[in-house]
Protein backbone atom coordinates (compact mmCIF):
# COMPACT_ATOMS: atom_id res chain seq x y z
CA UNK A 1 0.00 0.00 0.00
CA UNK A 2 1.60 3.32 -0.91
CA UNK A 3 1.76 5.66 1.62
CA UNK A 4 0.71 9.35 1.55
CA UNK A 5 2.86 12.26 1.82
CA UNK A 6 0.25 14.16 3.25
CA UNK A 7 -0.50 14.23 7.36
CA UNK A 8 -3.82 13.11 8.52
CA UNK A 9 -3.76 17.02 9.82
CA UNK A 10 -3.15 18.12 6.56
CA UNK A 11 -5.99 15.99 4.61
CA UNK A 12 -8.71 16.83 7.32
CA UNK A 13 -7.70 20.60 6.58
CA UNK A 14 -8.35 20.31 2.95
CA UNK A 15 -11.22 18.89 3.48
CA UNK A 16 -12.98 21.35 6.15
CA UNK A 17 -11.50 24.37 3.69
CA UNK A 18 -13.81 23.06 0.85
CA UNK A 19 -17.09 22.29 2.91
CA UNK A 20 -16.16 25.80 3.78
CA UNK A 21 -16.45 26.82 0.35
CA UNK A 22 -13.36 27.38 -0.97
CA UNK A 23 -12.54 25.77 -4.45
CA UNK A 24 -11.35 22.23 -4.85
CA UNK A 25 -8.87 22.96 -7.78
CA UNK A 26 -7.76 25.73 -5.67
CA UNK A 27 -7.10 23.49 -2.96
CA UNK A 28 -5.67 20.91 -4.90
CA UNK A 29 -3.12 23.03 -6.95
CA UNK A 30 -1.70 24.29 -3.39
CA UNK A 31 -1.41 20.75 -2.21
CA UNK A 32 0.08 19.93 -5.74
CA UNK A 33 -2.52 17.00 -5.51
CA UNK A 34 -5.19 16.01 -8.81
CA UNK A 35 -8.55 16.90 -8.00
CA UNK A 36 -9.40 12.87 -8.24
CA UNK A 37 -7.61 12.61 -5.16
CA UNK A 38 -9.32 15.23 -3.47
CA UNK A 39 -12.75 13.87 -4.08
CA UNK A 40 -11.09 10.08 -3.17
CA UNK A 41 -10.54 11.70 -0.04
CA UNK A 42 -13.99 13.11 0.35
CA UNK A 43 -15.48 9.64 -0.22
CA UNK A 44 -13.28 7.75 2.33
CA UNK A 45 -12.97 10.35 4.88
CA UNK A 46 -15.44 13.18 4.78
CA UNK A 47 -16.91 13.68 8.28
CA UNK A 48 -13.97 12.45 10.53
CA UNK A 49 -11.73 15.04 12.78
CA UNK A 50 -7.92 13.92 12.47
CA UNK A 51 -7.92 11.34 15.62
CA UNK A 52 -10.52 9.22 13.73
CA UNK A 53 -8.44 9.41 10.58
CA UNK A 54 -5.08 8.45 12.61
CA UNK A 55 -7.16 5.30 14.12
CA UNK A 56 -8.84 4.42 10.77
CA UNK A 57 -5.23 4.52 9.13
CA UNK A 58 -3.81 2.65 11.92
CA UNK A 59 -6.53 0.11 11.65
CA UNK A 60 -5.76 0.19 8.08
CA UNK A 61 -2.11 -0.98 8.32
CA UNK A 62 -2.42 -3.68 11.11
CA UNK A 63 -5.38 -5.41 8.89
CA UNK A 64 -2.75 -5.16 6.07
CA UNK A 65 -0.08 -6.98 8.18
CA UNK A 66 -2.88 -9.23 9.24
CA UNK A 67 -3.37 -9.87 6.02
CA UNK A 68 0.13 -10.49 5.23
CA UNK A 69 0.68 -12.92 8.44
CA UNK A 70 -2.31 -15.08 7.44
CA UNK A 71 -1.03 -15.33 3.95
CA UNK A 72 2.51 -16.46 4.88
CA UNK A 73 0.85 -19.15 7.46
CA UNK A 74 -1.39 -20.57 4.27
CA UNK A 75 1.43 -20.63 2.48
CA UNK A 76 3.69 -22.25 4.72
CA UNK A 77 0.76 -24.93 5.66
CA UNK A 78 -0.01 -25.57 1.73
CA UNK A 79 4.13 -26.68 1.12
CA UNK A 80 3.84 -29.06 4.24
CA UNK A 81 1.05 -30.49 3.29
CA UNK A 82 2.60 -30.62 -0.24
CA UNK A 83 5.81 -32.31 1.30
CA UNK A 84 3.34 -35.04 3.32
CA UNK A 85 1.35 -35.73 0.22
CA UNK A 86 4.68 -36.91 -1.41
CA UNK A 87 5.15 -40.80 -1.53
CA UNK A 88 8.61 -41.63 -0.59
Amino acid sequence: MKKTKFTEAQIVKALKEAEGGRKVTDISRELGINSQTFYNWKKKYSGMNGDQLRRLKELEDENRRLKQMYADAALDIKMLKDVLSKKW
